[in-house]
């Protein structure tokens, strides 16, 4: 491993780590500019709903406003026409239920629209609006809507006629006050009573509008809710809990004054007549747009506002102080009240609640925010894990590399030695260096004896190739395993009597048939004793032993020779991988036996296993499963 892979490994992992930084940041800022664009979007289709709810209620109330000599002369063509063109224009023409007008005269007579005559015909109040009674009053301020009806109450005042624009004075109250002339109260003649259809307005406008503006695109994640003052449920498409944005409905206050005009319907200027008009407690200046074409709605907009001063309030006849009173008027005729109220009272009687289906607007950003970071951080972790799995790799390619080189390096020199024998022992015999019987017979068995080590070692060279191609093919029968380890004693003898090994065995009696490959468990036991006597280390003792437990059969080597370090214990089964020790100490050997030997026990469904101590010798043992291969 050079400094240079290292150092480059490093710093890929360094840039990695600035892109996450820098990726945390930017997803940061863009989703604190994504909740600011989609609130803004939020609250204006919050608005336009509530605007488009309140403008067919206003278009419902504003739309039929009389003057007085209508209901005096009871002349319905007037109202005839307003009803009409309200009904041209609206989408909801089931809307207004029924029309009630409530004269203060003596008897209270109560009339009723004829909508197939067109005139208000004498009626009593049906049982939903006896309720309102007791908010009809000829003086004093009307609410203009009675919500739990609901019903809109329109104000007739006597004499006042005409519909123009709102005019506000807003000089000489204190004068007056303070001169003590009187504050003339108007009187009414009577009220318009506009019952709604409560069904229409919940079954219908409310669900429309829902799909209108929060049904597509971003808008289709959130959940509506409409409740009343009392926080009661009007209507819902989802529970809502939190609010994203809200609005007011059924507002019907000055700053937000929308409703349908028609200009055939407004009287002609005629010079020099003015009108007046009188706010207690608060002034405001409105202005008009100019009215369009016929059954184009007009907007009344808010211009400045002061409150008056504590002392004139004082002054002020109770009943008069803290109230807005709104007139409608134009320039050649007196004025008509519109509009009057409490301001407080009068600031919208439901409430719009609109909600993330995710809990929040920012529930939903910061949910956003963690799922592109995590995918992020998933991308940039994969490219990290990557850059170390291939520097990993190309280290294991080395190393394997150079275990290969290792591997060639000791197989050669394996070779050389039985090849120098074979090849002098073959001159001499071709010299006629050895003519006895007796020579020739020793050289003979001296060439085989070689020729045998170099079969056993290219033997080995192909077990390896085959195992890892997956072409080797193993023949399983049933099979006695003293059987296989006494065969396989016998064919080590000659190395053992060569190095003067003494064997213990200790195989346990009745163990069982197993399904096994006969040559390939002996070979891979042969490899063992092998290794035993390798790294002897001067010891000539080995054992082997054979035991049945646990639904296994176990089968031992052990040896009391140089042992293994532990570091290098979890290596010894890889192919081509020799000891430092082993090296050093120039043992020969090409690092595959061990190797082939797992393959083997692997192949039979079993393990292997390996306890050793540096110094004191090792023990392998080998497990094979009982309940594959008993029959």
């Amino acid at each position: 491993m050079n400094r240079f892979s290292i150092f480059l490994v490093c710093g890929l992992l360094a840039l990695l780590s600035v892109l996450a930084f820098l990726q945390y940041r930017w997803l940061g800022q863009i989703s604190t500019s994504e909740r600011e664009q989609m609130q803004r979007r939020l609250d204006a289709d919050t608005k336009n709903f509530a605007d488009d709810f309140n403008r067919e209620i206003q278009g419902a109330y504003f739309n039929f406003q009389l003057k007085s000599d209508s209901w005096k002369t009871k002349n319905w063509d007037d109202f005839s026409e307003r009803y009409n063109f309200w009904q041209d224009k609206t989408a909801y023409k089931d809307l207004i239920k029924d029309f009630y007008f409530v004269q203060f005269d003596e008897a209270r007579s109560v009339s009723k629209f004829d909508r197939t005559a067109n005139t208000f015909e004498n009626a009593a109040l049906p049982t939903e609006l006896e309720s309102l009674k007791a908010k009809l009053k000829p003086e004093g301020i009307l609410q203009p809507v009675a919500i739990d009806v609901p019903a809109l109450l329109m104000p007739i005042h006597d004499n006042e006629p005409a519909v123009g624009k709102i005019l506000l004075r807003t000089k000489t109250i204190e004068d007056n006050v303070r001169q003590g002339e009187p504050i003339p109260l108007p009187k009414k003649f009577g009220v318009l009573i506009v019952e709604l259809n409560e069904n229409v307005i919940k079954e219908q406008i409310l669900p429309d509008l829902s799909r209108k503006y929060f049904s597509e695109g971003a808008n289709a994640d959130f959940n509506v809710a409409v409740a009343n003052r009392e926080n009661q449920s009007i209507f819902q498409t989802q529970k809502v809990s939190n609010n994203d944005a809200t609005a007011k409905l059924f507002d019907l206050s000055s700053n937000n004054f929308v409703f349908y005009a028609n200009r055939e319907l407004m009287p002609k200027k005629v010079e020099g007549e003015r009108s007046e008009q009188m706010v207690f407690s608060r002034v405001e200046t409105l202005t008009t747009s100019n009215v369009s074409e016929k059954g184009q709605t007009t907007k009344i907009e808010q211009g400045a506002t002061r409150e008056l001063p504590e002392r004139v309030l004082q002054l002020l006849p109770k009943e008069r102080q803290g109230k807005v009173e709104i007139r409608v008027q134009s320039q050649n005729t007196p004025n008509i009240r519109v509009f009057e109220s409490k301001t407080t009272d009068n600031d919208g009687f439901w409430t719009l609640n609109v909600q993330h289906n995710a809990g929040s607007l920012d529930n939903f950003i910061a949910n956003t925010r963690n799922k592109n970071l995590a995918i992020s951080f998933g991308i940039l972790s994969l490219l990290a894990v990557s850059i170390i799995l291939i520097f990993l790799s190309s280290q294991r390619a080395k190393l394997l590399a150079q275990r290969q080189v290792d591997f060639v390096s000791s197989v050669s020199h394996e070779f050389r030695t039985p090849l120098a024998v074979i090849y002098s022992a073959g001159e001499n015999l071709a010299d006629g260096v050895a003519r006895e019987s007796a020579q020739v017979a020793k050289y003979g068995d001296l060439i085989k004896g070689e020729g045998k080590k170099l079969s056993a070692m290219v033997e080995q060279i192909l077990d390896f190739a085959g195992a890892n191609s997956g072409r080797k093919k193993y023949d399983l029968r049933e099979q006695n395993i003293d059987q296989i380890i006494a065969e396989t004693l016998n064919e080590c003898q000659p190395l053992l009597d060569e190095k003067g090994f003494e064997v213990e065995t200790d195989i346990a009696e009745n163990l069982p048939k197993i399904n096994v490959d006969k040559s390939a468990l002996s070979g891979a036991i042969q490899n063992l004793i092998a290794n035993s006597i390798k790294y002897s280390n001067g010891s000539k003792w080995l054992k082997i032993s054979a035991r049945n437990g646990d639904n296994k059969l176990r089968i031992i080597v052990e040896d009391k020779g140089i042992g293994i370090a532990k570091n290098d214990l979890k290596h010894i089964f890889e192919p081509f991988y020799r000891a430092k020790a082993v090296v050093d100490e120039q043992i020969h050997g090409n690092g595959l036996g061990l190797s082939l030997v797992k393959q083997t026990v692997e192949a039979h469904g079993g393990k292997i296993a390996v306890e050793s101590e540096v110094g004191r010798g090792s023990k392998f043992t080998v497990h094979l499963p009982l309940t594959i291969y008993q029959k």
